[in-house]
């Protein structure tokens, strides 16, 4: 696996578009959280009245929940960027090459799906450090109060990946891949704000809590775990719903996690090459 490994990361470091998108997510993460903590900073708090929200999002008790939740808004792409390096190997047949080369179809599957993990990780490891340097420069006590979020993180990064493998597999060209992939993600989003609304007015009318059950479904259950932090204003509406599922979120995450994994290989070993 270590060589094979290597050899993906020769042909990553040669291409042009993974060192764009790179470069772009790193600066990404920085910038999208810097604006954040600049916003906090230099207008929540000055607004008159702001004492409702009182709360410093980059403290180091919110840091680690809210670095995490910010980047969550542009994960997106590197799920992109291996989706379309896995495509590309369908579109110019090389993964075919490689196993008449002598790959095995379990070999070249693996190695794809150790790239979504490392993908993952590095997107997490980065995530890390970003929100220690927001905790420091807010100025606080250093803690790990939180630091689970970032693990949440790494499972909503891993899932995501995933899903880019799958799709990548079962539909093969990039374009199509790509659009069904927004697609899907955009559907299932409008699909969970309208189960969890209904589970609101069930919730009012009867007493029945559901929980948010929109928060169920298979890119929304690793999504609901990187909720904002908690503040003044977002806990007046626990009011109507206060019943925590987070468990049954992380549950289903693992489970959709476990789903995306087995049907990619299956649906790669068994497809003609």
């Amino acid at each position: 696996m270590t060589d094979l490994l290597k050899i993906e990361w020769i042909k990553l470091r040669k291409y042009i578009v993974f060192k764009l998108m790179a470069i772009f997510f790193a600066v990404g993460v920085v910038a999208l959280n810097y604006i954040v903590y600049t916003v906090n900073k230099n207008i929540v708090n000055n607004v008159p009245g702001a004492g409702l929200v009182s709360f410093s999002p980059y403290d180091f008790k919110n840091t680690w929940q809210s670095t995490s939740y910010a980047t969550g808004f542009i994960l997106i792409l590197p799920s992109l960027l291996l989706m379309l390096l896995f495509t590309n190997e369908y579109t110019y047949k090389t993964h075919r090459q490689n196993i008449i080369d002598g790959l095995s179809r379990r070999q070249f599957i693996s190695v794809k799906i150790a790239m979504a993990f490392i993908f993952a990780l590095v997107s997490t490891v980065l995530v890390f450090f970003t929100a220690l340097g927001f905790g420091f420069a807010s100025g606080t006590a250093f803690s790990f109060h939180g630091v689970v979020f970032v693990a949440y993180f790494f499972l909503k990064a891993l899932s995501y990946n995933m899903v880019a493998v799958l799709f990548s597999v079962l539909i093969r060209r990039t374009g199509f891949a790509t659009g069904v992939f927004f697609i899907y993600t955009g559907a299932e989003n409008i699909i969970s704000q309208l189960l969890n609304v209904l589970c609101i007015k069930i919730k009012r009318e009867d007493g029945t809590d559901l929980g948010n059950i929109g928060d169920y479904l298979p890119m929304n259950a690793s999504d609901s775990l990187l909720a904002f932090p908690d503040n003044p204003i977002k806990n007046l509406s626990k009011a109507i719903m206060p019943t925590d599922y987070t468990w049954i979120a992380f549950s289903l995450a693992l489970f959709y996690l476990v789903v995306f994994y087995l049907w990619s290989r299956w649906k790669f070993l068994k497809a003609d090459l």
